[in-house]
């Protein structure tokens, strides 16, 4: 179970395929292609799971851990030392042979015999400048001693405080939680071994501290494979108290295979059922956030889903990420038929890549979302109608509608415009995959742009049809905008004018003296192809976009074909960059330089726990990226 001793991805012990994931570490370009280049490994110690993606600690943005193998692993060490002890502290012996047999080897004894003053066990006896024995124990050690030692009077210390006094039991809960916290492990090492077992120790410390563990240990449950579930469900089975606790249900880590190589073995064991899953959400009344994945869609039926949105009436934060099994449908079109509820609690909703869904799923779902602040629908069969139903009184600050193939532009902008959901948004993700759809076009963007709210911090027009003069139209933007994903048909010139004023004749110099700085973390070029992209001129000096002075810029994504060609230019290195790669995306990242102070760590309350810029999946819940999350999020494209 999760946060304890027997509990939180690491992937089965056999699969030792540790995802490549590059770093160019003389990072170059363009003219000198011929120059080869080494890749540097990942990092392995940041925690890890199967098929997760972990973002990396370090001084440079977006270095990711992939990996199926918990990188917890380590050799084994030596528990005990059974080294001689040392020759100064052996007493001296000599071998004594009967008065009868002078001449004897084999009869005889030692001395100082047992009783001899000194003694000190028989470990300690040296013969010939080795220890006599080493396989039995020291004697005055099993206290078998012919003196009695003396005994040691422990003084009490007057400045020790009296039990449950102690600074730190004198914390407030909420501050002693936090501590705690950083102590829990979300996945066990190598897997299947025990987690936690150090916080073991802080459940029998005092009461304030068993308390604090506990909470610490149970508020949020992450679940790496079955057995961890079935040990978690028997434990709030048999202690009902603990589900009480429990805040969070997370399956993002969840490794079917971690002990099991079949479908077949897994249903043998009836682990991890939808009628333990049921169990388990029954025992679990205030939970808040429910995390799930395709690795678990056939275990959420018709039941499960009426529990979840009618059931727990404190649940905020649903995501079913990528389930899209025909059992997962037809569940979900079995409970259309249940009475609904006028309104419902979830506020955090995530149907990211649930393909298969009907559309009668959001026309009934979405009007009952009055609480509604987070929604994320990328790849769904979500229609104008549903999307304009959604409550008026619902405050919508993160929207990911990528890939949406049956909304209509003209819709998504009335949407945007005229809805008084949307008014505050912070995230907006309007991309498309240009080679199959495309959703927006030049006279799409004319009316767009301009009825974007000044709130944003994240805009996505990946696949859109652009022109030269929707720059000016941005400029604004990027004012408040930190992360920007451009459309087509722009050239680097057009571009580049989003970070330096125009300089093209004097009626521009009240432009130059107005000029505000753009505050962009992360530009998005990945639309453009290895044919497409200008290389010379991105880099070249006329372009102020790789210069330092386009900082704060740190981050500009490209295609992942150009890894292999920028990998080996010394030129992006000597413009202060370097090339990472996670999966099918690649980044050219600014490194930074000490002098200009500590780095943007990037994280940001909008983003709820990740660091890195340039995420394609909305979470659902503050935490850290990882699991098949952290793949939907940094490593796949749209």
């Amino acid at each position: 179970m999760d946060r304890t001793t027997t509990s939180p991805v690491a992937g089965h012990p056999n699969q030792h395929l540790a995802a490549k994931f590059k770093q160019s570490p003389t990072p170059g370009l363009l003219d000198n292609m011929d120059q080869s280049g080494n890749t540097t490994p990942p990092d392995k110690s940041t925690r890890s799971s199967f098929s997760s993606v972990r973002e990396n600690d370090s001084d440079l943005a977006q270095t990711f851990t992939s990996t199926k193998v918990s990188s917890y692993s380590r050799p084994a060490e030596e528990a005990v030392d059974d080294q001689p002890s040392p020759s100064e502290m052996a007493t001296q012996t000599q071998f004594l042979p009967p008065v009868t047999q002078p001449n004897s080897r084999l009869h005889g004894c030692w001395f100082p015999a047992v009783a001899a003053e000194g003694f000190q066990g028989w470990k300690q006896i040296g013969v010939r400048g080795r220890q006599a024995s080493k396989s039995y124990g020291d004697l005055q050690a099993l206290k078998i001693v012919w003196s009695t030692p003396a005994t040691l009077v422990k003084k009490k210390d007057p400045e020790r405080p009296p039990p449950g006094q102690s600074s730190i039991e004198k914390l407030p809960t909420e501050i002693l939680g936090q501590i705690i916290d950083h102590l829990v492990l979300d996945v066990p090492p190598n897997g299947v071994s025990a987690r936690n077992v150090d916080l073991m120790s802080l459940l029998l410390t005092s009461r304030t501290l068993h308390s604090a563990t506990l909470n610490a240990l149970y508020k949020n449950i992450t679940i790496p494979h079955s057995r961890i579930f079935r040990k978690f469900l028997s434990h709030i089975s048999q202690n009902k108290e603990l589900g009480t606790i429990v805040r969070r249900l997370d399956f993002s880590h969840f490794n079917p295979t971690t002990l099991f190589f079949t479908a077949s073995e897994r249903a043998t064991t009836r682990n991890l059922t939808p009628e333990t899953l049921m169990q388990c959400l029954e025992l679990t009344p205030f939970l808040r956030e429910f995390l799930a994945q395709e690795y678990i869609e056939d275990e959420i039926d018709g039941n499960v889903l009426r529990k979840l949105f009618f059931g727990l009436e404190r649940l905020q934060g649903i995501d079913f990420c990528g389930c899209s099994s025909t059992s997962f449908k037809n569940a979900f079109q079995s409970i259309l038929l249940s009475d609904w509820t006028e309104a419902l609690t979830t506020s955090r909703l995530s149907l990211h890549k649930c393909i298969t869904l009907p559309s009668s799923v959001f026309e009934t779902l979405l009007p009952r979302l009055g609480n509604l602040t987070h929604l994320d629908l990328a790849g769904t069969r979500v229609t104008n109608e549903a999307l304009q139903s959604i409550p008026h009184n619902a405050r919508i600050t993160h929207l990911n509608l990528s890939k949406c193939r049956l909304l209509t532009a003209d819709a998504v902008i009335d949407f945007l415009a005229n809805h008084p959901a949307v008014k505050g948004l912070v995230f907006l993700s309007l991309g498309a995959d240009a080679r199959s759809h495309q959703l927006l076009d030049e006279d799409d963007l004319d009316k767009l742009i301009p009825v974007l709210p000044h709130t944003l911090r994240s805009l996505s027009l990946k696949g859109s049809k652009m022109a030269a003069s929707h720059i000016d139209l941005l400029r604004p933007l990027t004012k408040h905008l930190e992360e920007l994903a451009l459309g087509r048909r722009l050239k680097i010139a057009d571009i580049d004018r989003l970070f330096v004023p125009d300089e093209s004749n004097d009626d521009d110099l009240g432009m130059q003296l107005d000029w505000v700085p753009h505050t962009l973390k992360y530009l998005d070029l990945s639309d453009y192809t290895s044919t497409e992209l200008d290389l010379i001129t991105l880099f070249g000096r006329n372009s102020s976009i790789m210069k330092k002075y386009s900082a704060p810029l740190e981050v500009v994504e490209v295609t992942d074909d150009l890894y292999a060609r920028l990998a080996k230019s010394p030129v992006v290195k000597q413009l202060g960059w370097t090339v990472t790669e996670n999966g099918s995306r690649a980044w050219l990242v600014r490194v930074h330089d000490p002098r200009d102070g500590p780095r943007d760590s990037g994280l940001r309350s909008w983003k709820m726990g990740a660091a890195f810029w340039g995420m394609r999946k909305l979470p659902v819940a503050c935490a850290e990226v990882g699991g098949m999350y952290g793949s939907y999020m940094f490593k796949r494209k749209l």
